[in-house]
């Protein structure tokens, strides 16, 4: 059967189940912030939202944030790689997507490619999702969409332990600790990740095209070992009812180790890669009365990345005594700085209920950007940008039936002036199981640092060179979305279409090697030459479809997002238009479960799941397609809650399952894309034990009736 066939299998098996829903589920009654910044419980949220709760997480035993997002959301994709995630949601790919940690961006390569590995699974609470152009809200990166990462707070008197471990196949491990304590009007959680992995190699043949003879025993990992940390600290005092100050920071480590083979061209390597990271925040929340709510952020955050080498190498590089020198020599253990990103944000924001059923929003922001990259920016090696801009949001329900959003944004950046970024949308419920809702909003962002003045070559099956581009536009883009949500009993179904359409768009563009700068040329001999560049235009429409069944202790549901895309590029060495496709777009994509809980008296309580994700063929502009695939996942979870464990403050979860359950593994030669990089069946187990003295405990925000104010956590 093919991954298309078994797409159309799951929906209608999915469709059939459903139809006799009877019973209320738990997760149309969780309250969500991100879609207009304000809490709202889901069912009645004005802009289509998504949400994956902590049920939800718990059941699917996911290791990583891109298993989690492409095992339980359709919409998205994921080709992991040394650089970053590759992450793909509706068509447009990691620079199009704001990634939010409670409310505040990540932090990572500002030319797109975060590592999501500085989210720890173990502290998510739920993820809430919104597709389409939130710049107005949110400013630059939000034309695909929204994804806010809510974690677990800590609150109430006294002390909190908690460990969990998991291993699994090809030496993953993962390790998460947090340590509670709150006293009087203070609170601290102190947290540490850690992740491992081996690594695994689907195939060692290289593209044939693209060597002199055909090789099969390249040291090439489809992915690499690699190992990273993380210590976070957060700190909280409530002077007086109403109003809490906070401080927190972080540190994070990732060593990527690269294996070195024989053939010179193809796979031998001399360095390993590694990221440093750092984070400070300290931030405020005043609730002067029920009708209004003031927050106060700064942050500062940095993201280094570093060669470590591993062989004598000779490069370009900086002596000791700071002068720059061709082939200068770099000998094992010692490291050379590639590029350094910090950023440094201001945001002012308050909440204001308003008579005739008005609340308003309104917001002030800056932001600066600085880029350090000795090897890799021209000049002194030194780039910044700066962005300030003023928001505003309305909120107005004439009647119980409608619900009105609409919001204005106006940026200010340091190379391209003012801009405006509007959005509207409605809700109208005609009945209590049926909504109906509309959205239109426009995105803005200018180009990244590293966009406009990057260089770099990367040795990948022959020399690339990828330029940045200093002549390039701010790309906007129009998004417009039509939805239906039906919830009788335990069954929820909604289906949205949208069509966003990108002007000036960004992307690489392979050039004529001959526009390479000369120095580039008498150096290397080129493979490729590709530089970012404007598109005419770009268009993405799809329609998603969710759909979801609770009945007491089992529930089935799935989702499928159907994707067309288009764009238009200037060929410079034909002179001529020409149709590309958006790489990585696949029109196809689905994913299925059904779960089962059960509590055998007071000791023990098992959970079982059965989850698959499927994907039709991915399109690329080169270097090939990546395959159609389908992939199926057992997951299973056990709670022990006997008395003398209970007694003693203690509890514990066991967790074990399966994934790629067919052993599915796609060995296209390195090289060439992939559809999925999944090395076959995998098996994991993991252990949690909990301590908590006093009345500590995790807050629960998805809990509606603790929701008491109108900003976001």
């Amino acid at each position: 059967m093919t991954a298309k066939q078994t797409v159309l299998c799951a929906c209608m098996a999915l469709c059939v189940l459903c139809a006799y829903g009877q019973e209320v589920g738990d997760t149309l009654t969780e309250v969500v912030v991100t879609a207009t910044g304000t809490h709202y419980r889901l069912k009645d949220v004005p802009v289509q939202t998504e949400v994956i709760s902590r049920r939800d997480l718990e059941a699917y035993g996911g290791r990583s944030l891109e298993e989690i997002l492409g095992g339980l959301a359709a919409s998205f994709a994921f080709n992991e790689d040394d650089m970053g995630s590759q992450m793909q949601m509706n068509g447009l790919g990691n620079a199009y997507i704001l990634i939010l940690v409670d409310g505040k961006r990540l932090h990572g390569d500002n030319g797109g490619q975060n590592d999501l590995g500085l989210i720890d699974p173990a502290r998510i609470e739920r993820i809430e999702i919104v597709k389409g152009a939130a710049s107005a809200l949110y400013g630059s990166d939000a034309i695909a969409g929204v994804i806010n990462i809510i974690t677990r707070k800590y609150d109430r008197e006294g002390t909190l332990l908690e460990n969990t471990t998991r291993g699994g196949s090809y030496g993953d491990l993962r390790q998460h600790n947090a340590v509670g304590l709150a006293w009087g009007k203070f609170s601290s959680l102190t947290n540490f990740q850690l992740q491992h992995s081996d690594g695994w190699q689907n195939t060692g043949t290289e593209d044939p095209r693209q060597t002199e003879f055909l090789i099969t025993d390249s040291r090439n990992k489809t992915v690499n070992r690699h190992t990273n940390w993380q210590l976070a600290e957060r700190l909280t005092y409530t002077p007086q009812p109403g109003l809490e100050l906070y401080a927190e920071g972080s540190i994070y480590r990732k060593r990527i180790y690269r294996p070195s083979g024989r053939y010179a061209a193809v796979d031998v390597k001399t360095y390993d890669l590694q990221y440093r990271n750092q984070a400070a925040a300290v931030g405020a929340k005043w609730t002067p009365s029920d009708q209004a709510v003031l927050t106060l952020d700064i942050d500062w955050n940095r993201h280094a990345y570093y060669y470590v080498f591993t062989d004598t190498t000779l490069v370009d590089g900086y002596d000791p005594y700071g002068h720059f020198t061709h082939y200068f020599p770099y000998f094992p253990r010692q490291t050379n700085l590639q590029s350094d990103q910090r950023r440094t944000m201001g945001h002012l924001k308050g909440v204001f209920g308003l008579p005739a059923g008005n609340r308003l929003s309104a917001g002030m922001e800056v932001r600066h950007d600085w880029l350090h990259a000795p090897m890799r920016v021209d000049h002194d090696g030194t780039v910044t940008d700066h962005t300030e801009a003023l928001y505003v949001q309305d909120e107005y329900a004439p009647c119980r039936l409608l619900q009105l959003t609409g919001g204005l944004r106006l940026d200010h950046n340091g190379q391209f002036g003012l801009h405006l970024t509007p959005k509207l949308s409605a809700m109208l419920s005609p009945t209590q199981w049926l909504r109906l809702r509309a959205a239109w909003s426009q995105g803005f962002k200018t180009p990244t640092p590293k966009e406009q003045h990057y260089r770099y070559v990367r040795e990948m099956n022959g020399t690339y060179l990828y330029l940045g581009n200093a002549d390039l536009r701010p790309q906007t883009s129009n998004y417009g979305s039509l939805s239906a949500e039906v919830s009788v009993g335990g069954l929820s179904v909604s289906v949205s279409g949208y069509i966003n359409k990108v002007t000036d768009m960004i992307n690489l563009v392979t050039i004529p090697n001959y526009r390479a700068p000369e120095e580039y040329q008498l150096q290397y001999e080129l493979h490729k030459t590709r530089q970012y560049q404007n598109l005419e235009n770009a268009r993405t429409l799809g329609v998603d479809l969710n759909i979801r069944y609770n009945r007491r202790d089992w529930s089935v549901g799935g989702s499928y997002s159907y994707l067309d895309t288009d764009a238009n590029a200037y060929d410079s060495e034909h002179e001529r238009m020409q149709h590309v496709v958006i790489d990585g777009m696949a029109h196809h994509k689905a994913n299925c479960f059904a779960t089962w809980t059960h509590r055998f008296r007071r000791p023990y309580r098992l959970g079982l799941g059965l989850y698959g994700r499927a994907s039709s063929k991915r399109y690329y502009q080169l270097d090939g397609n990546g395959r159609a695939y389908h992939i199926w996942r057992l997951s299973s979870t056990h709670d022990v809650q006997c008395r003398a464990i209970s007694r003693r403050g203690l509890s514990l979860r066991l967790e074990a399952g399966m994934d790629n359950l067919l052993n599915y593994v796609d060995r296209t030669p390195h090289g060439r894309h992939l559809g999925t990089t999944t090395p076959g069946r995998t098996v994991y187990a993991a252990a949690t034990l909990r301590f908590s003295q006093g009345k500590a405990t995790f807050k629960n925000i998805s809990n509606p009736s603790k929701q008491t104010n109108n900003e976001e956590d």
